[in-house]
């Protein structure tokens, strides 16, 4: 299966957990252009979830895509085709169009491994309305085996394209990695498999490198690393490193040098001390991103014993 690996850039959709989405129609058609330019396959332009069913109040167009909305912001589709990503019970059926009536060309499905079922459905559904689909299984580091043989069953016989290795947490190594790609390409060997990092432990990078070598052909990045609280591998070190005669890195430092530092100021990602050690403790980040909020941001001794001793975290509890 010697598939090419392709890079999707997921800048706007994972970066917009660090902003709540707060990115200027200029940002977003300059990140468009900008990837384009550079040769990468796909951008996320953000969540596919339907306002309603998260009793949304204020407008959020990159959490909450509209398709006449997507029209306008990006009036000639380039080079990069656009996903999008829904949760599961968070999307409306009703809010998706076929696609042949859509900017969007893929639609991916994030869940965990006790919805796959539910994750499928959706799958199908998208499938048939004509979109590329992939299925991001979330979590993985602390997935039972069993619960993962009975899940890839179901992902077998789906019309799924790509299925997802994610490291939520940010806990795995280039080991660990190969080791899953392995499990997953052994029991779903007719699925492409792709691979989604976190930075906690500065490995985001060598995750994908490992991937990439163990047959996984779909890359997850943002550019300049913006994701969730450690964020994910950057997009630029994957253009340079890819040996791939089409991928063109200027470009995308134009967008880094143009927007990104400025925002880096104002907002917070990538390896920090508390994100390491939630990424250590195989930890859900939310700890740490509240602790990032709060006046005590930088002490990290009190963040460790916190989040390391029983009592202290029962003692903080009742207070």
């Amino acid at each position: 299966m010697g598939h090419r690996s392709k890079i999707l850039d997921c800048t706007i959709r994972d970066g917009g957990l660090v902003n709540n989405w707060d990115f200027s129609v200029e940002f977003v058609q300059d990140l468009y252009n900008g990837l384009s330019e550079a040769g990468v396959e796909y951008m996320e332009i953000g969540y596919k979830n339907s306002p309603k069913l998260l009793n949304a109040s204020e407008p959020n167009p990159w959490r909450f895509l509209d398709d006449s909305f997507l029209k306008e912001i990006i009036p000639v589709k380039k080079f990069t085709k656009l996903s999008a990503l829904v949760d599961i019970g968070r999307v409306d059926p009703n809010d998706i169009l076929p696609r042949e009536q859509s900017v969007l060309d893929m639609i991916r499905v994030a869940c965990y491994i006790r919805e796959v079922d539910k994750g499928l459905e959706l799958v199908q559904m998208f499938h048939d309305l004509g979109y590329e689909t992939t299925l991001n299984i979330m979590a993985l580091s602390s997935v039972p085996e069993h619960q993962l043989i009975e899940a890839f069953e179901m992902v077998k016989n789906s019309p799924v394209d790509v299925v997802y290795i994610v490291d939520s947490f940010g806990s795995l190594d280039p080991m660990d990695i190969e080791y899953q790609v392995k499990k997953f390409a052994s029991m779903i060997p007719n699925k492409q498999l792709g691979i989604h990092t976190h930075n906690n432990m500065q490995l985001a990078f060598a995750n994908t490198i490992s991937a990439m070598r163990n047959g996984v052909t779909f890359l997850d990045s943002s550019v300049y690393g913006m994701g969730r609280a450690a964020g994910n591998c950057h997009t630029e070190l994957l253009l340079s490193y890819v040996k791939n005669s089409r991928y063109e890195l200027k470009p995308v430092l134009g967008v880094i040098e143009k927007h990104m530092l400025e925002m880096r100021q104002k907002w917070e990602w990538g390896y920090i001390i508390p994100y390491m050690i939630s990424g250590v403790l195989n930890e859900h980040p939310r700890v740490a991103m509240a602790y990032r909020d709060s006046s005590d941001r930088d002490r990290f001794v009190d963040f460790y014993d916190k989040v390391t001793t029983p009592e202290a975290t029962i003692a903080q509890a009742q207070k």
